[in-house]
């Protein structure tokens, strides 16, 4: 390899993964260093990884951003790519990182397309796709949001696109990928009513419609067949439901109590 390539760490955020962290240790072999961060599993997820040769830390739950910053800060190397345990570097973007760490840049994060897999079909348009992540950067420049959900890599300088797709392939069924969301809408909601935002009733009633011609129509998700049109419908309820959360929740705070409907 050049001398001038920038070693590489890859860092993973796992809990009970040990179904899915085999193909995503696999697919970054590139990689200088993986670190996995687990979080109380019990399913053998770090006995897994150690046993493919990653360093493992064990880190009690601290919320999205925080855990992965924690992740990237254990990281041995400057420059990092974050993964969870059911993403998959493809070999176009394996290419890609490889290149951007061999290339000297002035760019110090980089995002890259993530293609989703929704009841067994991988999504190419709508809301699936391209799913745009900044998720390699090098850290002293770049840091993920302490958000407790829906968090983000913020960058202090331009950020990169590279080519190739991370591949997301969860494997979960149905319901918990519906459970999933609740908990998202309710982490989602307590954050906007902590930041003083408010769920008007046209967001209410207009935001999952217009989230819906978004995807379905202007950004074709109706090529993506029945899976797409699943797959939009769930965020645009997911939208109802944040919204209606926190109604539920500055109503709580204003009176104390819930009311019950008469």
């Amino acid at each position: 390899m050049p001398a001038t390539r920038q070693p590489l760490s890859v860092v993973i955020i796992t809990l009970n993964a040990a179904s899915q962290l085999a193909d995503c240790l696999a697919s970054v072999g590139f990689a200088d260093e993986v670190v996995v961060v687990d979080s109380g599993s019990t399913d053998g997820t770090r006995e897994l990884a150690a046993a493919a040769g990653a360093r493992v830390i064990e880190q009690a739950w601290l919320g999205f951003g925080r855990q992965k910053q924690f992740a990237v800060d254990a990281a041995c190397h400057d420059w990092v790519l974050c993964l969870d345990a059911d993403e998959r570097v493809s070999e176009e973007l394996r290419r890609a990182l490889e290149n951007a760490l061999n290339s000297p840049s002035t760019v110090h994060a980089y995002r890259f397309a993530r293609c989703n897999r929704f009841l067994g079909r991988y999504l190419r348009h709508g809301e699936g796709y391209p799913d745009w992540s900044l998720r390699f950067f090098d850290r002293r420049q770049a840091r993920w949001s302490d958000d407790a959900v829906h968090e983000k890599v913020l960058a202090g300088g331009p950020v990169g696109t590279l080519p190739g797709d991370l591949l997301h392939d969860s494997a979960e069924t149905l319901a918990s990928y519906l459970a999933k969301q609740n908990r998202y809408t309710s982490l989602a909601a307590e954050m906007a009513v902590a930041a003083g935002k408010r769920a008007s009733a046209g967001r209410l009633v207009f935001s999952p419609l217009v989230r819906f011609v978004k995807f379905y129509l202007f950004r074709q998700g109706f090529r993506d067949g029945l899976p797409g049109l699943i797959h939009i419908a769930i965020g645009c309820f997911n939208s109802f439901c944040k919204y209606a959360k926190m109604r539920e929740l500055a109503l709580t705070r204003e009176t104390g109590e819930l009311r019950q409907p008469d």
